[in-house]
């Protein structure tokens, strides 16, 4: 099963050493950093230093511009957000919410074949836009008094309780895990959709751009929810399209003329 950590506008390059060091503890090697306040913050001193000989997940780690691209083959993704949001995914702890995800008692339901987990800005956290388009949020359970937690601390945390998920589920073959074609849409694919579904509901009048409320982050709550597949995404773009073309069609009213 693909895992991927992803960092979103990390400030400090110590911090992203640090975090590459946390996941090769536990096996992982999938980084990507969105937007890092330094380009060429996989290669600085500081971040190999702190890294300590996982310079491998280093080397191999990826840095892009936006979120959308850090997403691709994902298809269920984890936000870290102390604070839940409102009209955002649930929130659940860590363990709880991937022993509820491998569980094989949870019927047919296959586990996420690519899971993404996301890591706000040392600064400010995750932006609420980021948060509503996750299938989750996880809250570490901390001192509620003192609930500050450094970003790698984090990583270890939530690296650690995914590790002991997947030796659970699938024993020492977990690794492996990963062989099957794609299924479902991934995170990616599932973005594209939606804005082409914003745009086709402006264009036949259902959505006012200029006063969206939070009908987008509810219907990516419930796009989420369905876990649509890759042909299911096909179909919700063809209706977009057909929306777009009929409103094109009518009289400017969004009703046929």
């Amino acid at each position: 099963m693909q895992t991927r950590f992803v960092l979103i506008e990390s400030s400090h390059a110590g911090n992203v050493g640090a975090v590459a060091r946390a996941m090769k503890v536990m096996g992982f090697d999938d980084l990507v950093l969105v937007a890092p306040r330094w380009p060429d913050v996989l290669t600085r001193s500081e971040t190999v230093e702190r890294a300590s000989g996982a310079t491998d997940v280093l080397e191999k780690a990826r840095v892009v511009s936006t979120l959308e691209e850090a997403l691709g083959g994902c298809t269920h993704l984890c936000a870290t957000a102390m604070t839940p949001r409102d009209f955002g995914p649930p929130t659940r702890s860590p363990r709880a919410h991937f022993e509820g995800l491998l569980s094989p008692e949870q019927g047919p339901k296959d586990p996420p074949e690519g899971i993404a987990f996301l890591f706000g800005s040392e600064r400010y956290g995750m932006k609420n836009e980021d948060v509503y388009r996750c299938h989750v949020a996880l809250s570490i359970p901390t001192n509620p008094d003192y609930g500050s937690l450094n970003l790698a601390a984090a990583v270890q945390l939530i690296a650690y309780d995914w590790r002991q998920a997947l030796f659970a589920r699938f024993g020492d073959a977990w690794a492996a895990a990963t062989g099957k074609e794609p299924k479902y849409a991934d995170a990616a694919q599932v973005a594209g959709m939606l804005t082409h579904w914003q745009q086709a509901l402006a264009d036949i009048g259902f959505l006012d751009p200029a006063a969206p409320k939070k009908l987008m982050p509810r219907l990516t709550q419930l796009f989420n929810r369905a876990e649509l597949t890759q042909e299911e995404i096909h179909i919700l773009r063809g209706i977009a399209k057909a929306m777009s073309e009929s409103a094109a069609k009518s009289d400017g009213t969004g009703l046929p003329g």
